[in-house]
């Protein structure tokens, strides 16, 4: 499974903090050896850990809108991508990634989208345009996603505990 980091709510330049959330990503990168990705903001950072399952040559992560106005970092598996895909025939994918389809419904749908997904996912999406972001998980529990806050009450996220102690 691959491994994902995420950083929200940066008090300072999230590109100060970006050296720390790449070593974060280093003790998790065991979980994803085929491709490496980040994605930097004013106060969000991603980072990715793929191991390529899906889609290995364009499904690499962070993810993003065609607009790139939504950025994804997912963990996991969407069974009924393509079953979703069809009802979605004015989104522009720009990859073959089963994931991808979470940008797709984000937009059309807003939150409500969550329980279209049947599959084992942990995922979090920043919405630049509205300056939020959505993290979830499957409706099961199975794909793990820790979460806790820095003494500077900025919010992590990872897929194993040990990224964020």
């Amino acid at each position: 499974m691959c491994g994902i980091i995420g950083l929200f709510s940066a008090t300072k330049s999230a590109q100060d903090l970006r050296p720390n959330v790449l070593e974060m990503s280093k003790k998790i990168r065991h979980r994803g050896p085929d491709w490496s990705g980040i994605y930097s903001h004013d106060k969000v950072i991603f980072a990715h850990e793929r191991l390529a399952i899906v889609d290995p040559q364009s499904g690499g992560q962070p993810l993003y809108s065609k607009d790139k106005s939504l950025v994804l970092a997912v963990n996991g598996e969407i069974y009924n991508h393509q079953k979703l895909k069809k009802d979605l025939p004015d989104y522009e994918f720009l990859t073959h990634s089963d994931c991808e389809v979470i940008l797709a419904l984000y937009q059309k749908k807003g939150i409500e989208f969550i329980e279209d997904l049947n599959g084992i996912f942990a995922f979090a999406l920043y919405d630049e345009t509205n300056d939020t972001y959505l993290i979830a998980r499957d409706h099961m529990g199975i794909i793990p996603l820790y979460m806790g806050w820095d003494i500077n009450d900025r919010f992590y996220i990872a897929s194993e505990l040990k990224a964020i102690e």
